[in-house]
């Protein structure tokens, strides 16, 4: 049964409040930590699902065991859009969602991965980063798309990187997960380093282009959605 949301008081409601807010909670982010190391203990995809004419936003939380990425806990939330539609600020419409799924878990959720952003974004706080510094966690964003980025592609094989770039600064990786498929885009959220987020990210790839945390996380986020639905 997924847990029922509502927008927290006090939630930004307009672009000039967000903004205002990830000014404040950006220097927050704590970038000199390593990260836990890959392999070890749980890591936890998270992920939403939207119904905008109902205005409705389904978010999941999967734990698998980090070793063997077999499933030990998962949560869902349904709740009501808490932000309009703006480029830049889709944290402010998953957050509370996305935060009462992994409140709802029954066991520490150890590393989050968001799919999406950390550093890798316009004002350098992505879900990711916004997600880790709320909760404390070591938080990483592996997304789909390199954004307004810049890179070169990587080699061909698996694991090969290269620089995701806004001018000169490194906000992320292009990571080929797959052998001569298109790469997917990390960035470090908080508490993680990005040499370990990629490592991460591999670990979490075995099959396919997208972490299974991922996979998981969006498989359970819609049938969340299509049971709200209902």
């Amino acid at each position: 049964m997924a847990t029922t949301v509502r927008v927290p008081a006090g939630w930004p409601a307009t672009e000039e409040q967000a903004l205002a807010v990830q000014d404040e909670l950006r220097g927050r982010v704590v970038l000199d930590e390593p990260g836990p190391a890959p392999g070890t203990g749980q890591v936890t995809g998270v992920d939403v699902a939207y119904d905008d004419e109902r205005d409705l936003v389904a978010a999941a939380a999967v734990v698998l065991d980090a070793a063997t990425l077999v499933v030990v806990a998962e949560a869902t939330a349904v709740g009501r859009v808490s932000f309009p539609y703006v480029p830049g600020l889709l944290a402010f419409r998953e957050i509370p969602t996305v935060r009462a799924a992994l409140d709802a878990l029954p066991c520490p959720p150890g590393l989050v991965v968001c799919d999406g952003y950390g550093l890798a974004h316009p004002r350098r706080f992505g879900l990711a980063s916004h997600l880790g510094v709320l909760t404390g966690l070591p938080t990483i964003g592996v997304a789909k798309n390199p954004f307004t980025f810049a890179y070169d592609d990587p080699d061909t094989p698996r694991g090969s990187r290269a620089p995701l770039l806004a001018g000169a600064e490194e906000v992320g990786r292009a990571l080929r997960t797959r052998d001569a498929v298109k790469p997917v885009f990390v960035s470090v959220g908080h508490r993680v380093s990005l040499d370990n987020a990629c490592a991460h990210t591999l670990a979490l790839t075995p099959k396919y282009r997208l972490p299974e945390t991922t996979r998981r996380a969006d498989a359970l986020c819609r049938s969340a959605l299509r049971e709200a639905q209902a």
